[in-house]
């Protein structure tokens, strides 16, 4: 059994999802979720319910077996061996660092994985499940078909803001940062330089911002009838889009990861954080340009 901890927005559970998600894969073991932290916790929840995943919810019993502190010489070697620190159990493994861990592909069984694990070096080899695990369930209501069937008949290029709490809380803002207009006017003209008649379809968690200050002179459709509650319903048309404009947020990396198109341009920022304290040299998946 492996038992992953879930915690943030969608985009952060998928990265945490995948992560298990391989590990059982490989051992052929089963995954199961620990979301205990929305209990409590108002400004997230679970958002997995949609997709095609593997759905199963780890119990209190089942995560404290895999978490409780261990003593003894074994429990010592494992967790040297492991690189993890005294006062976790052994088997709960905590990320060490932003960047890609291989140690982690070579875990064994009964594991606590806690984490974000934000690169695609921890899921790749298992890439078909995760794409056909992430198809979302949820049939798409009129409104979006419509926007779907633009977007499948038009050079679509999805191009997503990210403010939200990036913006309105200080701790955050400190981290994360924003993308500036100058990353977007590049994007944009990157775009215009690479594909005839684009069409851009613009996501955003502050639309009205988005509207009154992107200067984008080609056709713009502005996504904004969804809401937090149905954030699927974004991340299933970004991922139809043909090419993409991403921010730094986890959110627009799965919609551009999903798309299938093999001739895809995704146009990522070169700076993820606003904080020196990550190394991000491994998030950002080959063949995606950074500007």
């Amino acid at each position: 059994m492996i038992i992953v901890k879930l915690k943030g927005g969608i985009g952060n559970q998928m990265f945490q999802y995948a992560a298990g998600r391989r590990l059982t894969y490989v051992l052929g073991t089963e995954l199961k979720l620990d979301i205990s932290v929305f209990e409590n916790y108002n400004l997230r929840k679970y958002e997995l319910g949609s997709f095609n995943i593997l759905e199963d919810f780890a119990s209190p019993r089942e995560v404290k077996t895999l978490t409780s502190q261990k003593n003894g010489v074994l429990a010592g070697l494992v967790r040297c061996l492991l690189r993890r620190p005294k006062d976790l159990a052994p088997s709960h493994i905590r990320e060490s660092y932003f960047h890609f861990d291989s140690e982690i592909l070579n875990l064994p069984n009964n594991v606590y994985l806690d984490g974000y694990w934000q690169n695609e070096k921890y899921f790749n080899n298992i890439e078909d499940v995760i794409r056909k695990e992430f198809a979302i369930t949820v049939p798409q209501t009129s409104e979006n078909q419509k926007i779907a069937e633009l977007i499948s008949s038009h050079e679509s290029v999805s191009l997503h803001v990210r403010r939200g709490d990036y913006v309105s809380d200080l701790q955050t803002s400190k981290v994360h940062g924003t993308c500036g207009l100058d990353y977007y006017a590049r994007a944009i003209a990157e775009i215009y330089s690479k594909v005839d008649n684009p069409h851009f379809f613009v996501f955003s968690d502050d639309m009205e911002w988005s509207k009154a200050n992107l200067d984008i002179s080609h056709p713009v459709v502005f996504v904004d009838h969804n809401n937090a509650l149905t954030s699927y319903e974004d991340l299933r048309l970004m991922s139809l889009c043909k090419h993409h404009i991403i921010a730094n947020s986890s959110f627009s990396w799965w919609g551009a990861w999903l798309n299938q198109n093999s001739c895809k341009i995704v146009l990522a920022p070169k700076k993820w954080f606003n904080s020196v304290d990550y190394n991000t040299k491994d998030l950002i998946p080959d063949g995606w340009l950074k500007i």
